[in-house]
């Protein structure tokens, strides 16, 4: 008898891409009233009790990759500064806001790290994957900052001192050295913790005395605001709550007196909790060994359809799936599909499974197989579709381009087979790349006026001189009239290829549209650089 096994869990981002498209979670601050109550009982509010983990080194524990005296560094008004360095560094001098060749001088085997949001993030994510066995919500609150709700969690562990030393532990251990806080409110944590003071207050009426010695930094507040403040002789939290509130509103805005009152519980502060993305993964565990092909494929089939279930049920797709094949004597073989597009279609991954499958090399008979699905996200509109014939005598099928592009890649390769994607460039023989089909084609930095610029499909390799009559432009025998522009580009100042150039959208007598230039600083000649379709 065959057996089908399926699990899902929770996944951090150590070892993927950070996940944007994360599912988000309200906590409620106030539970609701039992349906029958004492009529001299009024419903209490739920104690909330906020764990926050403040990680100032995040930077260079994200970074660090190597033995060593190391810093990271950013660059800052077009230098290369310090933004952290470690105690080895700070020992022999090295210290942040230092130029990074100041830094070499002083300690020439210095290993210089660049600054990578994208491993921030990761880690970030991780951790909070991690902190998921303490609370059941995990807050994301800045690029450095983890809140964990944690009043459910004390009998469960034991009490506060427990779980705390816990967390402690567990987070030196990961290799991050933490500023920790716990506090009634989200906000007030985050202050005591910027503030370094490793203070826990269980009490909400306690939370103003603690709050008001804290010194304006722990605030997060624009300098500006700062200066200000300083100023006038305010010093820390205490001074701001003495100041009149219409007078501080007026001067500096309401959000920042919000935020006091946050802070210490006199309006609500809700949050969204961050939750790790899914994974699947389902086994199929054979009686037997057996190396039929048509029986493996047909228990692929049944994974791919579980596989599909499990999408629907939550509206997600996948652009990548693993199957590994188990034999008794040797390793698991490996096949991986990409689809260009996410999808959850189990006929439409089997069509691409059958493909890869007739090339796939099986040393010894197969006693299970596993199918794990990729990173999921949100499900896309089709594309637009081509029509053509499967067979000769077979019935007419639609394909989609991207399910063309997905079975070119399944025949002949990923390497083999590559889409183009714009460039924030404006010179047009840098404007665009290439790129894998297999990668997010919604990912783009460029903004939508960019995306709209009227570019032709063809364009030549170098811009071509075009003969003139009486300065205007001739293209096959005939005056060229021009339709619109100029469309001015003026860019490249910085290296040897800068260009400076007006560009025309213009027509020549047969009615084909043309692409043209003319150069501002040099001569007058007219160039074609493009044919629009």
């Amino acid at each position: 008898m065959s057996r089908v096994s399926a699990s899902t869990g929770l996944r951090g981002a150590a070892d993927a891409a950070p996940t944007p498209s994360a599912s988000q979670q309200a906590l409620p601050f106030v539970e609701s009233a039992p349906p029958v109550k004492p009529l001299f009982c009024t419903p209490t509010p739920v104690q909330r009790l906020w764990f926050c983990i403040w990680l100032p080194g995040l930077p260079l524990e994200a970074s660090r990759s190597s033995e060593g005296a190391t810093a990271v560094i950013e660059e800052q008004q077009g230098i290369h500064r310090v933004l952290l360095a470690d105690r080895q560094a700070e020992a022999a001098g090295v210290m942040a806001g230092q130029s990074a060749n100041a830094a070499l001088a002083l300690l020439p085997t210095l290993q210089l790290e660049e600054r990578s949001l994208l491993r921030e993030q990761q880690a970030l994510e991780a951790l909070a994957g991690w902190l998921e066995r303490f609370s059941s919500f995990v807050c994301i609150a800045g690029r450095d900052l983890l809140l964990l709700e944690i009043a459910g969690s004390l009998r469960l562990f034991g009490g506060l001192r427990p779980l705390r030393e816990k967390i402690s532990k567990g987070l030196r251990q990961h290799g991050f050295d933490a500023s920790l806080a716990i506090a009634p409110t989200p906000l007030g944590a985050t202050w005591l913790a910027r503030a370094g003071r490793r203070v826990c207050i269980r009490a909400a009426q306690n939370l103003k005395r603690e709050l008001r010695h804290l010194p304006l930094a722990s605030l997060n507040w624009p300098e500006g605001i700062y200066a200000s403040l300083t100023g006038m002789g305010v010093i820390n939290i205490g001074d701001c709550l003495r100041l009149p509130r219409e007078g501080f509103v007026r001067r500096f805005g309401a959000q920042y007196m919000l935020e006091l009152d946050r802070a210490l519980g006199n309006l609500p502060d809700p949050r969204n909790a961050w939750r790790a993305p899914e994974r699947f993964c389902t086994d199929y565990e054979m009686t037997e060994e057996t190396s039929d092909r048509e029986l493996l494929l047909n228990i692929c089939h049944e994974l791919l359809l579980l596989h599909e279930q499990f999408l629907l049920a939550r509206q997600l797709g996948t652009q990548r799936l693993s199957f590994s094949f188990f034999h008794l004597k040797g390793s698991a073989t490996e096949l991986r599909l990409g689809c260009a597009r996410a999808d959850r279609s189990a006929e439409r991954w089997l069509e691409l499974l059958r493909i890869r499958f007739n090339k796939l090399v099986l040393p010894v008979p197969v006693i299970a197989a596993r199918l794990q699905s990729g990173m999921t996200q949100a499900l896309q509109a089709e594309s637009a579709r081509l029509n053509f014939h499967t067979t000769a005598a077979g019935e007419a099928r639609r394909y989609s381009i991207a399910q063309l592009a997905e079975r070119l890649i399944a025949r002949i390769g990923d390497q083999s087979v590559h889409s183009t994607t714009l460039v924030a460039e404006h010179r047009p023989q840098y404007a665009w790349r290439t790129q894998s089909l297999l990668s997010d084609w919604g990912s783009s930095t460029l903004s939508e006026a960019r995306r709209h610029l009227r570019r032709p499909l063809w364009m030549l390799p170098e811009p071509v001189l075009l003969p003139a009559d009486s300065g205007y432009p001739l293209h096959q025998g005939g005056r060229i009239r021009l339709l619109d522009g100029p469309e001015r580009l003026e860019t490249g100042w910085w290296d040897e290829e800068g260009i400076s150039r007006d560009y025309y959208m213009a027509v020549n007598p047969a009615g084909i549209r043309l692409w043209i230039f003319r150069n501002r600083k040099r001569s007058s000649s007219w160039y074609l650089h493009g044919y629009f379709g």
